[in-house]
């Protein structure tokens, strides 16, 4: 009976000394769905604006996803520029032979696809943004699980659900950088393109 209660004692023991710490475990990378909305009073045209918006310190996951939404939105005026600003957002990487196809299969003739994550963009108006320019990134709970990784998402006004972009960070800078497009995928057809609407 004595050893009982002996171990019952060391039980609970161990339970309060290491509930803190799983509860702090369990807590690390799980999101509460928060967003932030960023605002650009133009859409840059080269790498060199894309380098001089504040946001291009890259030091949060958001910020590097609200700016790899405005690189995308150049790619219909010029596909090799838009590629460009890419590229800074890839930091170390580069964009890749198989991304530039992809992108460029995902886009052609669609690229409303891109402007569709700048709020006001509907399929009704051929998702033409409001001005100032806004993106909201959003996380969820699972967005930060995995070290140094990260899956932001944007919401596009032709799709039911928000669409990932995968992350990653620089410990060594604390920079976050591109890892994957992922949003891409096919939205509403603007209505003045729809021949049944």
């Amino acid at each position: 009976m004595k050893r009982q209660a002996e171990s019952a004692i060391k039980r609970e023991a161990s339970k309060a000394l290491n509930s803190p710490v799983n509860s702090a475990g369990q807590s690390v990378g799980k999101g509460k769905n928060r967003s932030e909305t960023f605002t650009f009073s133009t859409l840059p045209s080269n790498v060199d604006e894309l380098r001089a918006l504040p946001e291009a310190s890259l030091d949060s996951a958001f910020k590097t996803t609200a700016l790899t939404i405005l690189a995308l939105c150049h790619y219909e005026a010029d596909p090799s520029t838009a590629l460009e600003m890419l590229d800074f957002l890839k930091g170390p990487a580069k964009v890749s032979t198989y991304e530039k196809q992809f992108i460029g299969e995902r886009l052609r003739g669609k690229e409303y696809k891109t402007r569709s994550f700048l709020a006001g963009a509907t399929p009704e108006n051929s998702y033409q943004p409001t001005t100032p320019y806004t993106i909201t990134v959003s996380e969820n709970p699972y967005s930060f699980d995995e070290e140094n990784w990260a899956t932001l998402y944007v919401t596009s006004g032709g799709a039911d659900n928000p669409r990932p972009i995968k992350l990653r960070k620089k410990p060594s800078t604390g920079q976050w950088f591109l890892n994957e497009i992922q949003c891409l995928a096919d939205i509403r057809v603007p209505v003045a393109e729809d021949p049944w609407a």
